[in-house]
Formats: structure tokens, C-alpha cells, sequence
């Protein structure tokens, strides 16, 4: 049996890390994927031609920038543009500086789980957009949030790009939207991306591209946990496996032990058995249709007020209020 009271003196990545490879079926949280080097990996996957999912939302800025701008400073000119994982700001770029070149009165405050990446962000906003007002927090999406609702004496305009929702499954994210519902007033707007339904294939390949690079930022995980836990994960003896069932538009990473092993996590005082095929759950990215967007929506006290797509129908932003 585990000594789950062990976890009351572990950091937040201890205990999940715990949690997770004690758990049947074993999981990981995917937001561990990032550290100095997943964040490098995935400005990697970014790139990647098979991965559309930046360049539709790159689209959806160019070509409805100006629309957006509108909607952001309807009954104020003046707000607080609140970015949640907000990573290296490349897509956000297009929009502060239209932002910035049109006299706008606001000031930008990335937040991400990586300090490293809110670091490289500032550095590049200085050189780039050196008189943009940029503060940046540093923390999880839910930890940040009471940091959000204080923030009440400006408008503010929260964006949650690149599909980030999608990484929780329904319920998960009518939670999330509920809370950030709840540190919103009545002119304020939460501005979201949702991956939208398409070709199973489509889909597949934008996870689990032949060259390899989507293998390695799940398998980036077990090299933070060997490196911060003393652990000694060999990524080889694990497989990267993708599934997308399109009747729910989940799709799922997951890490295979190939063999029957044994994995020590020093810094826990733990020992993890692997029988052979054994998952680690790592990963989750739900795709959208309007109808289920609608119906998240409903459920989290928002209404949505504008939506914006790129012209293969891939990938919409929408815009919501509070009810």
C-alpha cells in the first residue's frame, strides 16, 4: 500500500508526479512537458507543417485582426490583455502590435507554467515592442486566476489560445470555464481557441509526426522527472502512441513500456513497476464543433459573442461574456 500522507511535504510536481505513476492506469500531466527544453521542443512542433494548428490561428489574427481589435476595446478603450500559457507570444505578437501601432490604451500580462518561457517572451517584447506595458506571472492557468480576479479596476480581455482548452476533457473544462466566468465582470471577454473536428488523419499526423518530434516532448517528461526526482526513466524502453476517436474528438498521447521494468524516483523514495505494454496516459487534446462550444459555454455562465475562423474551416477563436 502507498503512504499518500508522504505527499503532504512535496512540492506540486512531486505530488503529481506520485499521484500519477501510483495510479492504475498511470498518467501524466502534459503540462510538465515543459522546461527549458520542452519549451525548445515546442517551438519545434510549431513548425512542424504537419502540426496546423499555429498557422490557423496565425490566419485567423492576420486576416480578422482588425475585427478583433474592435472587439476587444468595445465599451472601453482601455484594458488588462491577459494571456494564460501564453509561451514564446508568437501568434499574440500580430495582435499587440496592431495594438501598439494603433495607440490602444492596455497593458499585456503573459502567464505560464515556465519561467523560461516568460523570460524569452520579455526579452523579444522589449526589443520588438519596446514601449508595450508587459508584466508577467508565472504559475499554473488555476493558481493564476485569484491573481486575475483582482484585477478589477480595468476591463479585462483574457485569451486562451492555441487549443490550450483542449488539453481537459468536458467536464474538466466547463470547471476551468467557470472559474475564470467567476473572475470576470460584465464587460469583460474571454477570448478562446478551439480545435475544430476534421479528418481523423489530419489529426493523427498533427501528433505523431514521422520525424519524431512530438515523440520527444512527451518523452521530455521522464527526462525532467530524472533530472528533478533523481529518477532513471530510459526514454528508449517507452513507446509513442496516438489515438483520435472522432465520435468524441478526443485524441490521446500515451508512452508504452516496451518491457517489463523497474524505475527508481530517488528523490521520492519510490519504485515504479512497468509490466510489458504498460501506459503512461500523458496527454489529452479534445476537438470542437460549434454545438459542443455552445454547450460549454451554457454550462460556465458565458455567452459567446463573436467567433472567427481561417478559411479552411480547421481551427475558430470565440469571444465570450459572462451571462
Amino acid at each position: 500500500m502507498q503512504d499518500n500522507t508522504r505527499t503532504i511535504s512535496m512540492s506540486q510536481f512531486e505530488q503529481e508526479v506520485y499521484s500519477g505513476l501510483t495510479a492504475s492506469p498511470k498518467y501524466l500531466s502534459s503540462k510538465y512537458f515543459y522546461d527549458e527544453k520542452g519549451d525548445k521542443i515546442f517551438q519545434d512542433i510549431m513548425a512542424m507543417p504537419e502540426y496546423y494548428l499555429t498557422n490557423c490561428e496565425y490566419d485567423i489574427f492576420e486576416n480578422h485582426k482588425s475585427d478583433i481589435i474592435k472587439l476587444f476595446t468595445q465599451e472601453s478603450k482601455s484594458f488588462n490583455l491577459i494571456e494564460l500559457g501564453a509561451g514564446d507570444g508568437k501568434k499574440t505578437k500580430i495582435l499587440l502590435k496592431h495594438l501598439t501601432a494603433s495607440h490602444i490604451d492596455f497593458k499585456y500580462l503573459p502567464i505560464d507554467i515556465s519561467q523560461n518561457a516568460l523570460d524569452q517572451l520579455e526579452k523579444s517584447l522589449q526589443i520588438e515592442m519596446p514601449t508595450l506595458q508587459t508584466e508577467t506571472l508565472q504559475g499554473t492557468y488555476l493558481e493564476t486566476l485569484e491573481r486575475i480576479n483582482s484585477l478589477r479596476d480595468t476591463k479585462k480581455v483574457i485569451l486562451f489560445l492555441g487549443s490550450n482548452v483542449g488539453n481537459l476533457m468536458h467536464q474538466q473544462a466547463v470547471s476551468f470555464l467557470q472559474q475564470v466566468q467567476e473572475s470576470m465582470k460584465e464587460d469583460d471577454l474571454f477570448f478562446v481557441g478551439f480545435d475544430q473536428k476534421k479528418h481523423p488523419q489530419t489529426i493523427l499526423d498533427a501528433y505523431n509526426d514521422k520525424s519524431g518530434i512530438t515523440e520527444a516532448f512527451n518523452k521530455n517528461i521522464l527526462i525532467r522527472i530524472n533530472k528533478e526526482l533523481k529518477a532513471n526513466f530510459i526514454p528508449d524502453k517507452f513507446l509513442h502512441w496516438e489515438t483520435y476517436d472522432p465520435e468524441t474528438g478526443t485524441a490521446k498521447s500515451f508512452l508504452v513500456s516496451k518491457e517489463e521494468q523497474l524505475v527508481n524516483l530517488q528523490d521520492l523514495d519510490l519504485t515504479v513497476s512497468f509490466k510489458q505494454w504498460e501506459s503512461i496516459h500523458t496527454e489529452i487534446s479534445q476537438k470542437y464543433d460549434d454545438e459542443i462550444v455552445s454547450w460549454l459555454a451554457d454550462r460556465s455562465g458565458l455567452k459567446i459573442v463573436a467567433q472567427f475562423s481561417d478559411h479552411k474551416k480547421y481551427y475558430k477563436n470565440y469571444a465570450f461574456k459572462k451571462i
